[in-house]
């Protein structure tokens, strides 16, 4: 539903449900409303026949089944008359009432035959066929269809949808109100889908002192959590309190008596990093505490030795004629030797030759070796390079998402992975509750080789997982830092490295794979962008955007941000769309280039041999292939998937032309152009330059500021991340 569509009211009676979901209350229904029967469709958790509606909502033209009223909110009354009473009672709404026994019900107590099953299951119980025991589950069943739909009603003035509603009383019960009046913060609990500015209007307008300890208590847990977003495990609490009493506007000193109390019931956990205190959510501190463990447990029970390994390494330098650095000797003599390896280094250096013969010797000696990435394309990518199969972390772990859309994995330590060796390539990306989750399905004594560039980004979500297992010096590392011959004639290769060095890379050669294109104007900046990606690219080396081309910014806002310049390459290269839809700041048409903006476990897929599946992950890069608004279907091509997404997943997508990045992490494109400009001090520095110049495979483009440049190769601020990782690691 657009922003300018006017919300009409259908008022009636409930004939039918056509179809009812029990997970999340979306329903088909049959309306009377005197006139005719109209076909409704929206979130009615618990809704019956018989019952007299009023829908929000406004009509759609269904291609299949015509119009419908499409409703977003409603009010509901439970029948007061014989006839609509007996259809509600008849339609079995109620376990253990059918159409025979609504009659004798109707007949007994007549337009009060609702009210006594509710409150004098007594009564009930001295009809025939009614034992109390029956009469009482009946009247409990009308008790949890009451508290519902009051609790709708209640969180409606707050503008809590009816999908969330549900979920909040499917948690708190029938006496959700009740305990939300006692402590509105309940909602702001992880899972149940309500801000801390929602809960803490809804305590403040009932008079709750800026204070109350159930208010500083909610704030601390809130901050930590929002603070997960930022890549923290944990934070100092000396920051967590100033933080949290800014936030409430408070006293400092009533944020540390809460979060005392906090520490001594466990809510919260402390523990003490470099001599100072942090302070963790109790699902960080689990995660953290059981990676380190399990870590711990892996070098102290290796996976078997496999001897020889120098000799198997000479043997195939004869057999295929090739020559392995002595790094490359060393990583796959660890990987052969030791049962828990980390094989670093930028681009050139031969980490894949590496890991080819690492994965050939394995199977050799009859060791079963499985491949997993974070993310889809760079799973695609290792697959491509190896010749092996190569899943995504969360399809090898057979994911699945509970009611909340938490994912949930079917391998764990209680089924594990079927494996004698694992290998786990961009581990830079994957964030702690992932690595967590990968340990405990691996098998004990299973071998564990993690591959990834420590020089790029960190995961997008909470942790520095391959930094902390490389500065714990626990767990053998080699770090692969030759430059191969054939890379040395890649100027992206060379710059790559200089930028590592904090050396300004080479700008002055143009006839390379490296171009930089100098200007200063952020107006002309974005107009070369649009022109390189429009006409100059596809003219001269037959790169398009949709395709080959991926322009790539530090930062959302400005000119140059990615809003601004999605915006301006989506009118040159789709300029005369058929359809579009709606979505935040854009409106996606057919055609356009489009990005899954979260992990979405409940969006299916198919290809085109009629394998099918679900699931589409943050990063994901396609082609919007169809949009239809009156059916409310749309359809993203992902290389060869198609993913069907509705009106509410069809939220996650976002323009691709251009991405943050942050975004582009574990993917690789033919062509990267990026305009170069002062941004936010935050976002200029090394590492995102350096990330941002490696996801060019065959050329890079920098339009912009050479001083721009040259501030970030020289600013070699790492984002700050507050972790325990480390410190579990390296504790005695």
């Amino acid at each position: 539903m657009t922003d300018n569509e006017q919300l009409l009211e259908l008022t009636g009676q409930i004939e039918s449900i056509i179809y009812h979901n029990e997970q999340n209350g979306y329903t088909v229904l049959e309306l009377n409303t005197g006139d005719s029967l109209a076909t409704a469709t929206g979130v009615a958790p618990m809704i019956s026949v018989g019952e007299q509606v009023r829908l929000f909502g406004v009509f759609k033209n269904h291609p299949t089944y015509g119009a419908q009223f499409a409703f977003t909110a409603y009010e509901r009354t439970m029948p007061d008359n014989l006839d609509g009473i007996l259809k509600y009672l008849s339609s079995r709404t109620i376990k253990g009432i059918g159409p025979s026994t609504a009659r004798r019900l109707v007949l007994e107590f007549g337009a009060d035959t609702l009210n006594v099953l509710e409150n004098e299951p007594e009564r009930v119980a001295k009809l025939k066929g009614f034992s109390l025991k029956k009469a009482q589950e009946i009247s409990e069943q009308l008790k949890s269809m009451l508290g519902i739909r009051e609790l709708m009603v209640y969180l409606a003035t707050y503008k809590i949808t009816s999908a969330t509603a549900v979920k909040i009383w499917k948690k708190l019960g029938n006496d959700a109100i009740a305990r939300i009046e006692e402590n509105p913060y309940l909602l702001c609990e992880e899972g149940l889908g309500v801000s801390f500015e929602t809960a803490d209007l809804m305590a403040l307008s009932h008079d709750t002192p800026k204070d109350a300890r159930l208010r500083v208590r909610a704030a601390l847990s809130y901050v930590l959590r929002h603070n997960t977003y930022n890549g923290h495990t944990c934070l100092p609490q000396k920051t967590l309190t100033e933080t949290t009493a800014s936030l409430l506007e408070i006293e400092p000193l009533s944020c540390q008596a809460a979060l005392e109390e906090m520490i001594d019931d466990n809510s919260l956990i402390c523990d003490v990093i470099h001599e100072k205190e942090f302070i963790f959510l109790p699902s960080m501190y689990d995660s953290e505490t059981y990676i380190a463990a399990r870590i711990q447990m892996l070098l102290r029970y290796p996976a078997m030795n496999i001897g020889g390994a120098e000799e198997k390494i000479a043997a195939i330098e004869e057999r295929d004629g090739i020559e392995y650095a002595e790094l490359q000797k060393k990583a796959i003599c660890e990987a052969l030797e030791k049962g828990l390896l980390i094989l670093t280094g930028g681009p050139g250096t031969g980490k894949t030759t590496t890991l080819n013969a690492i994965i050939r010797l394995l199977k050799e000696n009859g060791q079963k070796v499985q491949l997993c990435a974070p993310t889809g394309r760079a799973a695609q990518r290792m697959s491509s390079v190896t010749g092996e199969e190569a899943k995504t972390i969360h399809r090898l772990l057979e994911v699945s998402y509970d009611i909340e859309d938490q994912p949930v994995f079917r391998k764990n330590e209680r089924d594990m992975l079927n494996t004698d060796a694992l290998i786990v390539d961009e581990v830079s990306m994957v964030d702690t509750g992932l690595m967590e989750s990968l340990l405990r399905a691996l098998p004990l004594s299973c071998r564990l080789i993690l591959v990834g560039d420590s020089n790029q980004l960190p995961s997008v979500g909470p942790g520095n997982v391959l930094h902390d297992l490389i500065e714990s010096n626990t767990i053998p590392v080699v770090t692969l830092t030759e430059i191969f011959r054939q890379s040395m004639q890649s100027l992206i290769v060379m710059n790559a490295h200089r930028i590592v060095r904090g050396e300004t890379p080479d700008l002055r050669i143009r006839d390379n794979d490296f171009f930089f294109m100098p200007d200063r104007s952020q107006e002309h900046i974005a107009e070369t962008v649009g022109d390189l990606c429009a006409r100059r690219l596809k003219n001269a080396y037959g790169y398009n955007l949709l395709d080959n081309i991926q322009v790539l910014s530090p930062t959302r806002k400005g000119i140059l941000g990615t809003y601004e310049l999605n915006n301006r390459l989506q009118a040159l290269i789709n300029p005369n769309p058929s359809r579009g839809v709606k979505v935040g700041f854009y409106t996606l048409n057919e055609g356009d280039k489009v990005m899954q903006s979260r992990n979405n476990y409940d969006i299916t897929w198919n290809r085109e041999n009629g394998e099918f599946g679900e699931g589409v992950f943050n990063g994901d890069i396609g082609v919007m292939i169809e949009v239809n608004n009156a059916s409310k279907v749309y359809k993203v091509r992902f290389d060869d998937r198609i993913a069907t997404y509705d009106s509410d997943s069809v939220g996650d997508l976002e323009l691709a032309y251009a991405c943050t990045v942050h975004k582009s992490q574990g993917n690789e494109f033919d062509c990267v152009v990026m305009p170069m400009f002062r941004g936010a001090p935050q976002l200029m520095y090394r590492n995102l330059l350096y990330t941002a110049v490696t996801r060019a495979k065959k050329m890079l483009i920098i339009v912009g500021d050479a001083n721009a440049l040259q501030y970030m190769v020289e600013n070699n601020r790492r984002i700050l991340r507050y972790t325990g990782l480390l410190t579990f690691l390296t504790r005695e």
